[in-house]
């Protein structure tokens, strides 16, 4: 019965969520039930995709790439797919008629990564980061607002920034492995052979007014995701807090991460902002 290959499919999506991002498996759990399970399918796709580019140095990962590409491809049009990832994924899709344009535009930036190693300008970079992670706050907005363009329209600028804000902190935490093991450049103002504090600086203060706008968007969700999406920012803004404090050359030698005790701790404070209306 397609019934239980399609449990089968929520399954696995939730399990990839759960095993490859506990931060994003929390703030997942913090959502309401009937939209849960559809954010754990759009991360398994996304993460897959990504891992694709990343993680896979022993194998032609052009070809790999290009085959989950056909696969996702007959996934939407044929409404099925044996990849239970991708499974889950389309149903997401039709079931709130995501934005095929935003959906390309992810896997245009994910193929970037397999050859392109430095972004030299703000177009670029900004058109890397539209790709990699403001669509896919997107995404994760059509499924927030359950399909309401009206509040869609409204949000859609914050939900960006949010994205936005998400992806240049990973590129800070993940600085010396973008940098020494995959041989890539996300900043172009910035010298990460010699990375001092002003330039450390420079990208923070970006980061912090992406944070502000995406924050007055949050207070605007509807009551099933708002605690979760405000769970997310919250984490995010302890990493870069957290980055702040760190030494630039401190950062291109190690990862920087928030200890799970941590991430309790912002997740049992964002309930009680939240139960006391005060996000």
């Amino acid at each position: 019965m397609k019934a239980i290959f399609d449990t089968v499919s929520h399954k696995t999506s939730k399990l990839v969520t759960n095993e490859y991002s506990t931060s994003f498996s929390l703030a997942t759990k913090m959502l309401g039930k009937s939209i849960r399970q559809d954010i754990y399918n759009i991360y398994g796709f996304v993460r897959f995709a990504d891992e694709i580019v990343d993680s896979f140095h022993d194998y032609d990962k052009k070809f790999l790439f290009q085959d989950f590409e056909k696969q996702l491809s007959d996934a939407l049009v044929n409404k099925l797919s044996l990849n239970p990832i991708l499974n889950a994924f389309q149903e997401t899709v039709h079931r709130y008629d995501i934005n095929r344009e935003n959906i390309e535009a992810f896997m245009k930036s994910m193929n970037q990564d397999l050859t392109k190693k430095e972004y030299t300008t703000q177009k670029e970079y900004e058109d890397y980061i539209y790709g990699s992670a403001d669509v896919v706050g997107l995404m994760c907005l059509q499924v927030l607002v359950k399909g309401d363009k009206k509040k869609y329209n409204e949000l859609k600028g914050a939900a960006m920034k949010l994205g936005s804000a998400f992806q240049k902190v990973n590129f800070l935490r993940d600085l010396k492995e973008d940098f020494e093991n995959l041989d890539r450049s996300y900043f172009p103002n910035a010298d990460l052979e010699s990375l001092d504090e002003y330039s450390k600086n420079e990208i923070i203060k970006e980061i912090e007014n992406d944070f502000r706008e995406g924050y007055i968007g949050i207070q605007s969700l509807p009551i099933e995701g708002k605690l979760g999406v405000f769970t997310a920012y919250r984490y995010y803004k302890q990493l870069l807090f957290k980055i702040k404090k760190t030494p630039a050359p401190k950062i291109k030698s190690t990862r920087i991460r928030i200890s799970n005790s941590k991430k309790i701790e912002l997740l049992t404070r964002s309930y009680v902002k939240y139960q006391l209306n005060l996000l």
